[in-house]
């Protein structure tokens, strides 16, 4: 099996900021975890840090200057899937003009990260599970056997435990994955590390955007410590980017947040705004915010353009 080089200077593992305990329980698991080559399942919420996770994972291990790829198996067709997978012979199908390899073969020792993998079909999951399980494959059109080296880390956010009782997702393929379950908790569940996270966005996005801006008010820490963050951590790094570019000083202030935040945490004894309706206020105001641009919005959010038509046609956003 041809192999790509391995890079001598990794990049430095990134760091899991937070000071929750649920975020101590977090380093201590990808510490652990880190060691290994086990497959690994990552669950959580849409902007909780899966993908941070299995980056941290990666470049924590024994194999850290090795490659790390990733398939997006939402947003690609069964089809693009597949070749990006495992790869294809010349001739394997109309414009297979030349021999390809795919992630499995370009990942080397290293590892691949399968992105919303419950959105594979039943005819993936099936070959999914031979290259977890027999860490064998062929590329398309092909009939030569690869040994597999690289660590599989598969992402969702989908409650996979239904999908086995429904028959959307195969429970053997689940057993496989889950050798090593790792679930990250939402932001709400983590409160302690909304003020760690919103200070480390605030000093990255600072010298991203070449903003004067050096804090955040106690005011407006304060309004993001009782709001619940639907769209967790990518929510909360957005607000703070945009409270960044609408701040007139050196300082965020509540004025700078979004005024349906800022209206919830300033009424203590208010009834709070169910999930359903932060989550269609939240994709309303990205709505606004990218002058609908859907792709642009899609983006933001984290999640594909027909996750936000279906979300868009449930809260009535058209």
């Amino acid at each position: 099996m041809d192999q790509i080089p391995s890079n001598p200077e990794a990049p430095t593992a990134p760091s899991w900021i937070g000071s929750d305990p649920a975020s101590d329980r977090i380093r201590e698991t990808a510490a652990k975890v880190a060691a290994s080559h086990s497959s690994l399942l990552i669950r959580g919420e849409t902007g909780t840090g899966k993908d941070l996770l299995a980056e941290i994972i990666h470049f924590t291990g024994p194999n850290r200057s090795e490659p790390l790829l990733k398939i997006d198996c939402a947003s690609l067709p069964e089809s693009l899937v597949e070749s990006e997978l495992f790869g294809y012979e010349k001739g394997a199908f109309t414009g297979a003009s030349a021999a390809k390899q795919g992630r499995l073969e370009l990942a080397a020792r290293g590892t691949l990260v399968l992105d919303e993998v419950a959105a594979f079909t039943p005819a993936m999951q099936s070959k999914l599970l031979r290259v977890v399980d027999q860490r064998t494959f062929e590329r398309l059109g092909g009939t030569s056997t690869h040994r597999i080296e690289a660590r599989i880390v598969a992402l969702t956010a989908a409650d996979l435990e239904r999908g086995v009782r429904e028959g959307s997702f195969r429970e053997d393929l689940y057993f496989r994955l889950n050798v090593v379950p790792v679930v990250l908790a939402p932001l709400r569940e983590r409160r302690g590390d909304i003020r760690p996270l919103a200070e480390h966005f605030r000093a990255q996005l600072s010298r991203l955007h070449a903003l004067p801006v050096r804090e955040i008010s106690a005011a407006a820490l304060e309004a993001l410590e009782q709001y619940d963050f639907p769209g967790n951590a990518r929510e909360l790094r957005n607000i703070v980017e945009r409270a960044l570019l609408r701040a007139e000083g050196n300082q965020i202030q509540p004025q700078h947040l979004p005024t349906s935040l800022v209206r919830m945490s300033s009424s203590p004894g208010a009834q709070k705004p169910s999930l359903l309706e932060i989550e269609r206020d939240y994709i309303r105001e990205i709505l606004r915010y990218t002058g609908g641009q859907k792709s642009e919005a899609a983006r933001i959010l984290g999640i594909s353009r027909k996750t936000l038509f279906d979300k868009r046609k449930r809260y009535h956003l058209d």
